[in-house]
């Protein structure tokens, strides 16, 4: 399962939450002592600065893969919503402080991150910390052509969420399954997990056929929204099949965004017809799936300098300033990297 943990930060006391863990989820995930306490160190940094800085505060956790299959990592995620920092490059200075602090923390979390990055403008700031059981040289880090992010949070209350998600790539394609439960709770989550364990099974099928595998497979579940989205990279096509209230987009430019078509539906239930539509993925796209625990009335031209910043970045926003929160919700964010520089 790829749960995101949720925890609100508006004051000291809130610190100690999502310290605790954190640390673990470094033990379930075999973490050294040593980077455990990398993991503990830049939970305690972020969300200290958040009582400090920050109006509306949220630390993200959650797992992360390494590309064998395997989870070997941790992301960590602070949301904000303001006021933003005005010199983001010397606010990640040693020394820099605008409360009387030292002003050690953001430089101390870029050095423990694997992967480090920051958005910031006057709506708030994201700062997205991944760290690795292993350290990385983030020189050898191997970069795919497309970066994956995502947010999978539970509506409050619920101890497990009733989405869940999953995506596969190798060379020339990648694959990306969104489910969403009918409603909340441990019913919900066992008809999306039943649905991603369809999509490990068969993700080298067309989405059509994976879909029609996840209706048969849920017809004793409670049912759920699905979408499956293949790209085939060196075409630069995708091929896309849903059912239900999955809403996924491409977004190609700043005039341009192809808006995914699914069919109504619950898979396990009723789906009077399964399809596959194509699409063209120019170089540059950004692709989103979400579930409807997320509004759908977002631009990323909202937020200037956002489309180059990681897919976890851009979720992350995008959560922040969209999810109903009164719904489990999930948003897988893929994008096309090619032509960066690295």
């Amino acid at each position: 399962m790829n749960l995101t943990s949720s925890f609100p930060v508006t004051e000291a006391s809130h610190v100690a939450s999502p310290r605790r863990a954190v640390l673990q989820l470094a033990e379930q995930l075999g973490f050294s002592e040593e980077r455990a306490g990398a993991t503990a160190l830049v939970v305690s940094e972020l969300a200290t600065n958040l009582t400090k800085h920050a109006k509306e505060g949220e630390i993200l956790l959650r797992p992360l893969h390494s590309g064998t299959g395997e989870r070997d990592g941790i992301q960590i995620v602070s949301v904000d919503k303001g006021p933003g920092m005005r010199n983001p490059d010397q606010s990640r200075g040693d020394g820099h402080s605008t409360s009387g602090s030292l002003g050690y923390g953001l430089g101390a979390v870029e050095r423990q991150s694997d992967a480090f990055d920051l958005y910031t403008d006057t709506s708030g700031t994201v700062i997205v910390s991944s760290i690795w059981a292993e350290r990385r040289d983030r020189r050898d880090l191997k970069r795919s052509r497309y970066d994956v992010g995502a947010v999978h949070v539970a509506k409050a209350g619920e101890d497990v969420c009733g989405d869940a998600w999953c995506c596969r790539a190798r060379e020339g394609r990648l694959a990306i399954l969104v489910a969403d439960g009918l409603g909340h709770g441990l019913l919900a989550h066992e008809a999306a997990e039943a649905a991603v364990d369809v999509f490990k099974r068969s993700h080298e099928h067309s989405p059509a056929r994976v879909i029609e595998e996840i209706h048969a497979a849920l017809r004793a579940s409670r049912g759920a929204a699905v979408a499956m989205l293949a790209v085939d990279i060196e075409r630069g096509t995708a091929t896309y099949s849903g059912l239900g209230n999955i809403t996924s987009s491409i977004v190609v430019s700043s005039t341009t965004a192809h808006h995914l078509v699914a069919h109504n539906g619950t898979a396990g239930h009723t789906a009077a017809r399964i399809q596959e539509f194509h699409y063209p993925v120019p170089a540059g796209s950004v692709i989103t799936l979400a579930s409807d625990g997320l509004r759908n009335n977002w631009s990323l031209d909202a937020y200037p300098g956002l489309r180059a910043r990681s897919a976890s970045a851009i979720a992350a926003i995008l959560y922040r300033d969209f999810s109903r929160r009164r719904d489990d919700v999930t948003l897988v964010v893929a994008a096309d990297r090619s032509g960066q520089a690295d």
